[in-house]
This record gives structure tokens, sequence and C-alpha cells, in this order.
């Protein structure tokens, strides 16, 4: 299965995520969408300011590509403080973290991406410098050991994760400010396109009726996959027609892709033709499926589920999953008999 699926919410390319950064919002007044979590980080960095302290350490857990380091990079804007990234996959040893610790200024924020693997470590290694602002770190070993008390000035720690289950207790009840993102409406995902467009062509000229829409409902609710399509549909208007966005070539550019109208893919598609035809609508096991397609079970449950569950194609339960009527209505597959009476009754 390729990883450089057009519809993956997950970066393909640290080129892609440069062309990405240049499209993102800088201050809270220009983030689209997630409404309630904006409202309540106004609050947050209001009285924040009013106080003259630094923020709370923050949390922001939810599915890849909604705004998260987006968010982060706002926040040390709207503090006037420098920010400071790193990920959980990078911190291997306490050491690695005591540098950069050391290194923040009051006030500075530090980001740590996908912070759920951060090793044990590592891990309990910075619950004294969330809470008390302080790092004890061993040298030498055995009869020779110390241990040496290192302050550290005020800052604000901002983790970002896709799997907020896999968190630690200790380590999550130390955010005293925690924001789930979720899936886009395809209204804000229209105007994340439209301010995109601007971005990308230095031009405010309207688009031709549809094309918004058109993008907007198969981004599967990710502002990073609409990002991506857009950047797909200008580069075909460049080249197949007169290099403005029109409804027809916007359709065929993404078509082009394999992506149908509600966002799904070739392998979204055989993902749901096989638990409907191979095993008859379910339920059935994800290592059944995995086995069929040749693929890994976490490749499925990260890459391929979390939509089509979200979405409403599939069902997730004890004994397996199961294909809902929409999805074969969607696919235009009529149930056996025995099954339309059990879809029925779901």
């Amino acid at each position: 299965m390729s990883r450089e699926r057009v519809i993956s919410s997950t970066p393909i390319s640290e080129l892609e995520e440069s062309v990405n950064f240049a499209l993102r919002p800088v201050h809270l007044q220009e983030f689209i969408g997630q409404r309630e979590t904006i409202a309540k980080l106004k609050i947050s960095l209001a009285a924040a300011h009013q106080r003259d302290e630094p923020l709370e350490h923050i949390l922001l857990h939810g599915p890849p590509g909604l705004g998260k380091t987006t968010l982060a990079h706002i926040i040390a804007n709207e503090m006037k403080s420098r920010l400071v990234a790193t990920s959980g996959p990078a911190l291997t040893r306490p050491g690695d973290l005591l540098g950069i610790l050391t290194s923040l200024k009051r006030g500075d924020v530090l980001f740590i991406d996908e912070i759920h693997r951060l090793g044990v470590a590592v891990e309990e290694f910075i619950y004294p410098a969330m809470e008390d602002y302080k790092v004890d770190f061993v040298i030498d070993k055995g009869a020779f050991a110390k241990t040496i008390n290192i302050p550290l000035q005020i800052f604000t720690l901002v983790g970002a994760t896709t799997r907020a289950g896999l968190l630690s207790a200790p380590l999550r009840n130390r955010f005293g400010i925690q924001y789930h993102i979720d899936f886009y409406p395809v209204e804000d995902i229209k105007e994340v396109i439209k301010r995109a467009v601007v971005r990308l062509t230095g031009s405010s000229e309207p688009i031709e009726d549809g094309v918004l829409d058109e993008i907007a409902k198969r981004s599967r609710g990710t502002p990073r996959i609409a990002n991506r399509l857009l950047r797909r549909v200008r580069d075909y208007c460049q080249v197949k027609g007169t290099g403005k966005f029109t409804l027809n070539e916007t359709i065929q550019a993404i078509e082009l892709e394999g992506i149908d109208e509600c966002g799904l893919d070739v392998l979204d598609r055989k993902f749901l033709r096989i638990i409907i035809e191979n095993y008859h609508g379910g339920p059935v096991g994800i290592e059944a499926i995995a086995a069929t397609l040749n693929e890994e079970v976490n490749t499925l449950e990260e890459m391929i589920e979390p939509f089509l569950l979200k979405a409403g194609f599939i069902e997730r339960t004890r004994v397996g999953r199961k294909a809902s009527m929409k999805s074969y209505k969607h696919l235009a597959v009529e149930p056996l008999c025995g099954q339309v009476t059990l879809l029925e009754n779901r």
C-alpha cells in the first residue's frame, strides 16, 4: 500500500510541510474553525497577559492534520515569546531534554509533538520541570553518584498527540489546559481553502461557483488534505486549462487522483469491498482484513479506519468490523437477503 496517499492526514514530505507552513495563520484571529477551543484559548491568553504570567501547560489532542502545530505557533506569537519545537521520538534520553529546558527563557513555549511517544525515563524527568520548574540531573554512578538540582525559567509546555489514550495519567494530569481538536465541517474547510487560494496565487479574484465545495467535501474535514488537493487542482488547471480554477477542471483533477465525492480513495473503497464481498458485510476481524489486503494491522487502524468510522462507513464492534448501509449505497452494492434486516436493525 502506498504511503503517499493524497488523502492521508499525515505529512507526505518535508517540502510539503514547508509549503503548508507558509499557508498557516499567524494570529488567533486568523484561525478558522474549532470555535469553542479558540474562544477558551482567547480567555486563557488574555488572563495570562493581564497577570503578566506565562500560560499554563497545554495539551492538544486529536487526529493529524487539524492544526495542533499551527496552534502551538499561534500561542507563542500571541504571548510574544519564542517557540522551541521538538518531538517525542527525538527525545530518547533525559540529557536530550535537559539541554532544551536549560536554554529556555521566561515565557518561552516548548512544543513537543507526538508527546505520547516519550520514553518513560524522559517522561519522569519532565514532571518536576512542569510542576516546580526545576530538574534533578544525576551524574556518575554507584557510590559516586550525585544529584544536581537545576532551576529553570518559567515556561509553557504545549504537547500535541494524535493518541491521547496512550498518555500516562501522571503526564496528562500535569497539563492545566486540555483541548480536543476535531474534524472541520465543510463550511470551515471552504474558508481554509479560500484563504489558501489567495496565498498560493496572490490573487483575490472570486473563484467559479462550486470549486470550493468540490474540494471541501472531498477533504475529509482536514485542512492539510484540503491544501494538498488545492495544490493538485492548481497544477492541473495550470497545465490543462487557463490557469484559473474552474469547476470542470477541479472535478477532473480530483477524479484523476481517484478520490470520490465522499473523500474516499481506491484503498478506502477496497477496504470496504473486502468487508462486503469477501466477508458478507462482517463482522470480520481487522487481522483478517489485513491479511486479505496484504497489509499491517497498524496501517489499517491508523491510516484507513479513522475516517471510515467517523463518516459512518463501518462500525467497530467486539467481534470485528461491519460495513454500514452507507457503504452499500456508496459502492452501489445490494445487500444479500439475510443482511437487509440486520442492517436495518442496527
